[in-house]
């Protein structure tokens, strides 16, 4: 009964974020991102904005949760369905496609956020959430006891996406007029590729890494 209890709570927990979601990007679109109050996304979602603020620090955060949610879940899912596959590769693998793929809501939605500073900004950190699921796929592969070395895997890949965001939505310019804009400064599917190819040899060497030896 607990266990079903749990279930259900968690149930209702995620149907709250995804309506938060879904409200946060639809206020956006119609209105713009700087005319939605976080106490607007809360009333279209149903909820006061004291539960808002459980799901989310901002309506930044709302609106590009709306386009990065399930990323995390799906990466992590890639890599542990390829066990035959290189680790690194793997990995890398994963990531480009998650960042890369994306149907005619998201396009729309990624310009949104490309041409709004802030959002931008939300935009770039929203790769932490890629550590834990990517952390226990990584400890899954490498089935080793290790308490630290998926983390800090994870940790760094989330850090490496962030790095190629970073490089990718650079500002247009410093004048007023086109201060909105950015200007991607190369594939993003290049640029996350160059970022990750370094963390290639610690993948390799957790993949090929014995498990240690019971006392």
């Amino acid at each position: 009964m607990t266990t079903r209890r749990t279930g259900l709570r968690e149930q209702k927990k995620q149907a709250t974020r995804e309506a938060l979601r879904a409200a946060a990007l639809r206020l956006a679109f119609e209105h713009g991102p700087d005319n939605v109050r976080v106490d607007d996304i809360a009333a279209a979602a149903g909820v006061s904005p004291r539960t808002y603020n459980n799901y989310f620090a901002s309506r930044e955060q709302a609106i590009v949760a709306a386009v990065t949610s399930e990323r995390e879940r799906r990466i992590a899912a890639a890599v542990a369905g390829r066990p035959a596959a290189r680790l690194a590769d793997a990995v890398i693998d994963a990531i480009v496609d998650q960042y890369t793929t994306q149907g005619e809501t998201d396009r729309d939605a990624l310009l949104l956020i490309t041409t709004h500073p802030a959002l931008r900004t939300a935009f770039v950190h929203a790769p932490s959430a890629i550590e834990h699921p990517l952390a226990d796929a990584i400890a899954e592969r490498i089935g080793n006891n290790d308490p630290y070395t998926a983390r800090v895997l994870a940790a760094g890949v989330a850090a490496a996406v962030r790095v190629a965001l970073q490089q990718w939505l650079q500002p247009a310019g410093t004048s007023p007029a086109i201060s909105g804009l950015v200007v991607p400064s190369g594939a993003l599917p290049d640029l996350l590729r160059s970022a990750l190819t370094p963390l290639a040899p610690a993948l390799d060497a957790a993949e090929k890494r014995p498990a240690p030896r019971e006392q």
